[in-house]
């Protein structure tokens, strides 16, 4: 603790310690109004005077430097004490510049280019005047349902430990004190992923064991990684909320992992504790989240209201509100505030020279987020010259859904549509015809027959169809995770016209494809892409990139099977050729994904070898080598994801069926064999036991390296 911060506390009212603990909106530069439910409004006057009272610690979702230096001014001139706000803000997937959707570019299975996206955000959020974003969301999300899965990084935890740490480490640099430096926050602790039935908002009941091993190690990763804050989620967890649940906001996050940040509530989370029925009204919401160990109150202006008559009642003990004070103090010295209130309020513009390099990075991230599914007879790459292209669906001409949820502040003026990037890619504009053929949820009078006849002359068909963006995102759960109907409708018509055709899914979960989409020669997974969606599109179908995407979701056959995750348990009675029924499957479908976790082709043809491990036996605290010889059989240079899986065949605790424990994506020239490696240790095997105790216990493991979560030929090991 810095002598200055001792100093100041001293000084400090009452009033003005839990003015450091408000959050409050941003309304004195351009705010984003329609992303959050009206709660706790006041103008830009009103704002400019909690401040001159010091009752603002923070303020969020504003931009642009005039008026970011105005608040600091008044923070620093006009306040008894001096002491700057911090600035804060949603900023996701991308500043002026969009990147893919988190979800999007968890597929990439790359978290170096998470690292790279999230860097270049930074420099451009911090020449926007903002300190502080709430992001990344590491949630980890098995059921598709639910609409905030686009935010994070899927149905895996080892991916959200990975993308998550990454994703910290590229917002918040190396220096937090930098001038381009961008606070991270780890959200939405915990299991908000896990609401039940998909339904946003809605509780969470689990076994203890799951949420320690499945939805808690993201944000130990986040933690290890250095992240600043950690916002608490909307959800109950076992009937407690988690923005009033003290064993994991004290005794786990404070105590086990050591985490030395500040937690935040979701917006307006601590209120709702009285929608719960968790907290008799908002002074006994107060008294809860507080002593629970959340630290600063978002929007709700509730910390302001209760928190000094809470502490004169003795209620609040001082020492927890000097506490959290201090945790807000130490915030702001660590990024240099303190010493410079103005610290990124005064830099230039991104320079013409770091955008054309961000839009370098969102192409190659795009590219890179696309998950070739199938490609039947070789349709895919296409020809530039010489190939009629009839391009129909909504998603075809469309600019209004190339970001994704959870845009802010994107810079719609460079974005590049599909038209836009395969007019740019082809020799002869000629060769291309556009028809929407419907709207994105509306059908349009004789756009389907247009849409045939175009299709009945062309040579191959680019059908681009998807969920609009705003089916994803908050509060956006659906009951059918299904193609809205007039596309479906469009799909069904066009497929019948019998022209080879290349499907474009645009979406923010996991789908259940069907009809035309799902008979499509070939299909493209393409999330919401960002800025460079277009000239991203047709780097892919045109060859100039050979797909490395993989699925970070399990694409189900129906929307009937969610939840359904790849790494489910055991049963007692598995799906096996030679049993008929009494199994574990539907009347109608097997238990299986139409397309599984880790799944994605390339323009090559990549063979696997077998797996190969260096021991049969795994030694107490020793490691062995996990290998397999991959061979490009293609005519093309590929980037292949190598996964590693294993699976505990006997245990206390029922296990999973296969569990990632690594993965790589290396080149492979044609004709190349290229042997990929694992070392695989015993910490890796571990799970929480029934008695809440993580080890690994002794006894025989599979493991296989493979292209996807039900490929592979495995091999065999004993932990001793």
């Amino acid at each position: 603790m810095s002598n200055r911060i001792d100093a100041l506390m001293a000084q400090m009212t009452l009033e003005e310690k839990v003015g450091q603990l408000n959050v409050t909106a941003d309304m004195v530069r351009p705010f984003a109004p329609d992303i959050n439910p009206v709660a706790n409004t006041q103008n830009a006057e009103q704002v400019l005077q909690l401040i001159r009272q010091g009752k603002v610690g923070s303020l969020f979702n504003g931009k642009g430097r005039e008026g970011a230096v105005e608040l600091q001014r008044v923070a620093v001139e006009e306040s008894r004490l001096g002491i700057p706000v911090i600035l804060a803000a949603d900023v996701i997937h991308g500043m002026g510049t969009v990147f893919p959707i988190p979800l999007g570019e968890t597929a990439s299975f790359e978290p170096d280019l998470a690292r790279r996206t999230a860097r270049a955000t930074a420099v451009e959020a911090t020449a926007a005047a903002i300190h502080w974003t709430y992001a990344p969301a590491i949630d980890v999300t098995r059921d598709q349902r639910w609409s905030r899965g686009a935010e994070g990084t899927g149905e895996d935890t080892l991916l959200a430990c990975r993308f998550g740490a990454a994703r910290v480490q590229g917002f918040q640099g190396d220096d937090l004190t930098a001038e381009d430096t961008l606070l991270a926050t780890a959200k939405h602790y915990v299991a908000y992923g896990a609401s039940l039935a998909g339904l946003d908002y809605n509780t969470v009941d689990m076994a203890p064991q799951t949420l320690r091993d499945v939805h808690l190690p993201p944000f130990q990763a986040a933690v290890d990684a250095g992240v600043a804050s950690v916002m608490s989620s909307f959800n109950d967890i076992n009937g407690v909320p988690a923005s009033a649940n003290k064993p994991l906001l004290v005794d786990v996050l404070r105590g086990e992992w050591r985490f030395n940040g500040i937690t935040i509530s979701d917006y307006t989370s601590e209120m709702e504790l009285v929608a719960h029925g968790y907290a008799e009204d908002m002074k006994d919401a107060v008294l809860k989240a507080f002593m629970a160990g959340l630290d600063l109150s978002l929007q709700s202006g509730l910390y302001l209201q209760y928190l000094p008559e809470l502490v004169r009642e003795g209620a609040v003990p001082m020492w927890r509100l000097d506490q959290a004070v201090r945790r807000m103090l130490e915030l702001k010295e660590r990024i240099g505030l303190l010493d410079d209130p103005y610290r990124s309020l005064r830099m230039p513009d991104v320079s013409a020279t770091q955008l054309a390099e961000h839009e370098a990075l969102a192409r190659d991230a795009a590219r890179r987020s696309v998950v070739l599914l199938k490609n039947e007879g070789d349709v895919l790459p296409l020809k530039k010259s010489g190939q009629r292209i009839a391009v129909i669906g909504p998603f075809g001409r469309d600019r209004d859904n190339i970001e994704g949820c959870w845009t802010l502040f994107g810079d719609a003026s460079r974005y590049v549509s599909l038209e836009d990037g395969l007019r740019a890619a082809v020799g002869d504009a000629q060769q291309l015809q556009f028809v929407d053929g419907c709207g994105l949820e509306d059908v349009i009078e004789g756009g389907i027959a247009e849409a045939v006849a175009a299709a009945k002359a062309a040579d191959v068909v680019i059908l681009a169809l998807g969920e609009p963006q705003r089916y994803s995102g908050e509060a956006q759960s659906r009951i059918e995770i299904t193609l809205p109907v007039a596309q479906q409708a469009l799909a069904d018509a066009v497929a019948e016209a019998g022209t080879p055709m290349v499907a474009l899914v645009r979406n923010g979960r996991a789908l259940a494809l069907h009809g035309g989409v799902r008979s499509a020669d070939a299909l493209l997974i393409t999330w919401f892409l960002g800025s460079q969606t277009g000239h991203a599109l047709a780097d892919v179908l045109f060859g100039d990139y050979s797909p490395s995407g993989r699925l970070p979701v399990s694409f189900p056959q129906a929307s009937g099977q969610q939840p359904y995750y790849y790494n489910h348990p055991r049963t007692g009675r598995p799906e096996l050729p030679d049993m008929q029924e009494f199994k574990t499957r539907w009347r109608e479908i097997s238990h299986e994904a139409l397309y599984p976790f880790g799944h994605g082709l390339t323009y090559g043809m990549p063979v696997y070898g077998p797996t190969v491990v260096s021991a049969e036996v795994l030694e107490r605290g020793g490691s062995i080598r996990v290998s397999a010889c991959i061979r490009n059989e293609g005519a093309r240079m590929i980037e292949e994801v190598a996964q590693l899986y294993v699976h505990d065949r006997v245990a206390s605790r029922v296990r999973p069926v296969r569990e990632l424990k690594g993965f790589d994506k290396i080149a492979i020239a044609p004709g190349e064999t290229v042997e990929v490696a694992f070392l695989l240790e015993e910490a890796m095997l571990a799970f929480t036991g029934v008695d809440g105790v993580r080890r690994a216990e002794p006894g025989a493991f599979d493991v296989w390296i493979a292209p996807s979560c039900t490929r592979g030929t495995s091999a065999r090991f004993v932990l001793a």
